[in-house]
């Protein structure tokens, strides 16, 4: 197997020695953010000193481009001396932060209405491995199965896993520099597995995460919608607080399992929303119990009672109890969900009861 394109542009970039410092560009960290797409498109970052030889962007460009598969090159030249996320500037030592003091509010922008995308809603977890984009996706088949113009975006930019769970997986075209969507079972979706090798870690800080949810917002032909459900990473990252400042948020769904370790992460997840103004439509747990295949006797194997203590403690309604049934893992791997494989089994009723229920909300 052919090493991915990142390796083979990391390569030629090591090759490049800078005479100041007498080390390639890629051990001496003055080249970073390496991304490619699918098409063979490569963008990176040059930090470059006052003392530096300014040809060195046409050095790495030419190393670039001659590198086999890439189509197109963007070097981006930073100043070495600016600070950056990993080297902030000194500042005076601060206290820690007191339990319950309400934290500083931060300068941000004023969200964006986008109207042409509907209500959006966020679903999101505390923890990872509690079926949430396996929810979001059953979730959005059901609303366009109810007729409903569906999108799904999908913010989990270190483990975007849509592609594999809808079926879908190309470089989206690009017209009037408008990204085209992908189309899956009645539902438009973008994701950044469709721009990068599969194997290419997202190895990204926050301003750029920030620069990806915009963009998927904003320069995705998503058409008129009713609905965008975006599916968050787990926890209450960047991720989360790029899309509340990025765009004007309907609402929140958290997804959760019943045992007290998910409820636990799950609540923060939901204070994080509450607290930057985002309503919670709701709780949906899931793998509430596993039926028996011989006796249809349903067994908690992750305990009971979770999902309902947790809307209970934040006033917000259960939507729905999701058992652990083993076609929905399937169809996850297969790109068939389950709504759409099995709409008669209980899994795919109690989603899409769970679907109407927010549509409602």
């Amino acid at each position: 197997m052919s090493e991915p394109l990142t390796a083979r542009v990391s390569a030629a970039l090591k090759k490049i020695i800078n005479a100041r410092t007498g080390a390639d560009l890629v051990s001496s960290e003055q080249v970073a953010n390496i991304a490619v797409t699918l098409d063979g498109k490569v963008q990176v970052d040059l930090h470059l000193a006052a003392a530096d030889d300014a040809t060195l962007a046409r050095t790495v460009r030419q190393a670039i481009e001659q590198v086999a598969g890439v189509t197109d090159v963007r070097v981006n030249v930073r100043d070495a001396n600016q600070p950056t996320a990993a080297e902030p500037p000194a500042k005076a030592p601060r206290p820690l932060p007191v339990m319950n003091q309400a934290p500083a509010q931060p300068s941000a922008p004023q969200p964006v209405v986008y109207p042409h995308l509907g209500k959006i809603v966020a679903v999101s977890s505390g923890k990872g491995g509690v079926g949430k984009s396996t929810v979001t996706v059953n979730l959005a088949v059901s609303l366009a199965q109810q007729g409903k113009r569906v999108g799904i975006l999908d913010a989990d930019i270190y483990g975007p896993n849509l592609p594999i769970m809808l079926g879908v997986n190309a470089p989206p075209m690009v017209e009037n520099e408008q990204i085209i969507p992908l189309e899956a079972h009645g539902v438009k979706v973008i994701s950044l597995g469709f721009l990068i090798e599969r194997d290419q870690p997202a190895i990204w800080r926050g301003p750029i995460v920030m620069k990806i949810v915009t963009q998927f917002l904003r320069d995705v032909a998503w058409g008129q919608l009713d609905y965008l459900l975006v599916d968050m990473p787990p926890g209450t990252g960047d991720a989360q607080l790029s899309l509340v400042q990025a765009a004007k948020i309907a609402g929140a769904v958290i997804v959760t399992t019943p045992q007290e370790v998910a409820i636990g992460d799950a609540l923060r997840g939901a204070k994080m929303f509450e607290r930057v103004g985002v309503p919670v439509l709701g709780i949906v747990e899931n793998m509430s119990w596993f039926e028996s295949p011989e006796t249809g006797k349903p067994m908690a194997i992750f305990g009971s009672g979770g999902g309902q203590r947790l809307a209970d403690e934040l006033g917000v309604p259960l939507l729905g109890q999701v058992p652990l049934h083993p076609p929905v893992l399937e169809g996850g791997d297969t790109g068939r969900p389950i709504v759409v494989a099995d709409p008669g089994c209980s899994a795919a009723k109690r989603l899409s009861d769970v679907a109407v229920k927010i549509a409602a909300r």
